[in-house]
């Protein structure tokens, strides 16, 4: 499904020029599902890498993969993002570079992801189930067992771009615990994620890392957080009983795969 993604600008490229950033010694790939964060986590790190070796182009995807490999040449090292399902190509091309994936709740991502779809800012022939078209319960179902020929369903997009990557060198980055960090900003335990998380790119946590998230991290720049859609009908905060029983009988063992209970 093609899909147009409308939004505020991006401005970070200036708030992160406060910032001596520094250079990858080896290519780093944001991965992640759909949906799960990924201008969180890319645009935290945005604030951490000499920005000459930010990949522009496009969000990576294995149907783009012929004309992104670019991306991660060793002797070029980028950070680039974006969602790179399991594959031959794909593993041949990720396999010498840092690799994290990141993933969500499956039941907060089902809620996520049908804000997405039913927003102004994503256009990509669904605008039949907006402004009440369906009700927001259909298409909650919709989000997790899909739609026929247009909606992929929840356990095919974790299994390709999340579970099938847990066997390799991938790192696996949880959504939760990055948001957990960032309300904790002070703690040690801050200290140490984002320690790790840094360290999984292959660099160093500096002295001011705490303005460096702050940064990256500030929703108002994000052009995909919740406050910023313009949603066309009312998606609850907490998914529903029935709707997580749904979920669990759809991919049973998936969110304990992820590490939630």
């Amino acid at each position: 499904m093609n899909a147009i993604i409308r939004g505020k600008p991006d401005n970070l490229d200036a708030i992160g020029e406060r910032f001596d950033r520094a250079r990858l010694s080896q290519p780093v790939f944001l991965n992640s599902v759909p949906k799960a964060g990924t201008h969180l986590i890319r645009n935290i790190l945005r604030m951490f890498v000499d920005p000459e070796q930010h990949w522009r182009r496009e969000y990576i995807q294995h149907a783009l993969l012929s004309r992104s490999r670019d991306a991660f040449l060793a002797d070029k090292p980028m950070i680039s993002w974006g969602h790179m399902l399991f594959s031959d190509e794909s593993a041949v091309a990720l396999r010498d570079v840092r690799h994290l994936v990141l993933v969500r709740d499956p039941y907060d991502w089902v809620l996520a992801r049908a804000r997405f779809y039913l927003s102004d800012e994503f256009q990509g022939g669904l605008e039949h189930i907006k402004n009440g078209g369906a009700t927001i319960e259909d298409v909650i179902m919709m989000m997790i067992l899909g739609a026929h020929g247009r909606v992929p369903d929840l356990k095919d997009i974790f299994s390709m771009n999340a579970v099938a990557w847990l066997g390799s060198n991938a790192v696996l980055v949880r959504y939760e615990d990055i948001v957990e960090a960032l309300n904790d900003l002070g703690s040690r335990r801050a200290e140490a994620f984002f320690g790790q998380l840094l360290a999984d790119c292959g660099l160093d946590l500096p002295v001011d890392w705490r303005d460096r998230v702050e940064a990256g991290a500030d929703r108002r720049e994000s052009r995909t957080a919740s406050e910023n859609l313009k949603v066309t009908a009312e998606v609850p905060k907490v998914l529903s009983d029935t709707h997580k029983r749904v979920v669990d009988f759809h991919a049973p063992g998936l969110r304990a795969l992820l590490g939630y209970r």
